[in-house]
């Protein structure tokens, strides 16, 4: 763990956000999301990397050193953005969550393509899905890791979820006896419906042993206490629902948008011009909807005892005062 709790994570290098922090939490960590999306932060070489650790280290050390407020800020951004806050480790750089946006654009483009065929549909689905598996597994806790056999397992659930519901569905619903603009809409609709669906069997699928294990839960102090299933439960069900918060915007408002759109004299006219207006507002979805809803939820989060296991429901600090709450990593 890197740090104690959720608030600590601003504390600890306040110099560096105070004008930040004097915000309301839930603004202050939308606000640091949308800075660790920077896709800049992607081409940091490996001393860069370094050097902006040293630089937390020291000040983590020593609170009182002098430093610059905008070097402190760019260097917490350069190491909070690239390394795994359970294994301290580089993250595989097209797996980061700041290459999120751009390697989901293309696929958000292929999954809203006009009038799909089975064909298409399946493939799109299917290159989603494995995107979102390489993501779940390289921003997971992993106080619990998987094996390859139980990741393969896993792999295999959220693909044949995804394209059984998506297929099905563009089946079902022209065969609906609704009325046609009903239809089109409901269509339109069909990519968030398998989407949403499919990437929450991923998540529970991709990181089912943190429920079935538990996870590593810490003291106030950042002590290991143990492994907590609760906190694994708790973990996982938090981040699917925030990646069903991230797709909701993307593939629900454009599709709708789009669909008025296409409707006008001026369009009908000139399809071709929809184009960058689709583009434009999938990414504008994507670059308000992803901080969000990672947002919603602190990575580091907390669970009072009492909605614990037992052996951590009598826990008492190097005081002896109770322990009422637990921390831990929920992942992203």
């Amino acid at each position: 763990m890197i740090v104690k709790t959720y608030k600590n994570y601003f504390v600890l290098y306040k110099k560096a956000s105070q004008d930040i922090l004097s915000r309301p939490i839930g603004v202050v960590s939308v606000i640091l999301w949308m800075s660790l999306m920077s896709g800049i932060t992607l081409f940091v070489s490996k001393q860069q990397l370094q050097n902006a650790k040293n630089l937390l280290e020291q000040y983590k050390a020593n609170p009182a050193m002098q430093v610059d407020t905008e070097r402190l800020w760019k260097a917490k951004k350069v190491v909070d953005s690239t390394l795994h806050p359970d294994t301290g480790e580089a993250i595989l750089l097209p797996f980061r969550m700041s290459c999120f946006v751009p390697t989901n654009m293309i696929l958000v483009l292929g999954m809203l393509t006009p009038n799909p065929t089975i064909k298409t549909t399946i493939f799109w689905q299917w290159a989603n899905q494995s995107v979102n598996v390489a993501f779940n597994s390289a921003n997971a806790n992993k106080s619990t890791p998987m094996n390859w056999s139980e990741t393969a397992v896993a792999y295999v659930s959220a693909v044949f979820s995804s394209c059984a519901i998506a297929v099905g569905l563009n089946q079902a619903v022209p065969r609906l006896n609704i009325a046609a603009s009903t239809k089109r809409v409901l269509m339109k609709l069909v990519p968030f419906t398998a989407v949403a669906a499919a990437g929450t069997v991923n998540v529970f699928a991709m990181r089912g042993k943190e429920i079935s294990q538990g996870i590593d839960v810490y003291n106030e102090d950042n002590e290991l206490v143990g492994k907590s299933k609760t906190a694994g439960l708790a973990a996982v069900s938090q981040v699917a629902l925030s990646r069903v918060l991230t797709n909701a915007p993307t593939l629900v408002v454009p599709p709708l948008i789009m669909d008025n759109l296409s409707q006008k004299p001026f369009f009908k006219a000139n399809p071709k011009a929809l184009l960058p207006i689709n583009f434009g507002l999938i990414a504008l979805s994507m670059f308000t909807s992803l901080p969000l809803a990672i947002a919603t939820f602190p990575q580091i989060s907390s669970l009072n005892t009492s909605s614990m296991e037992k052996e951590f429901q009598n826990l008492t600090d190097s005081e002896g005062k109770p322990v009422t709450r637990l921390y831990y990593n929920k992942g992203l």
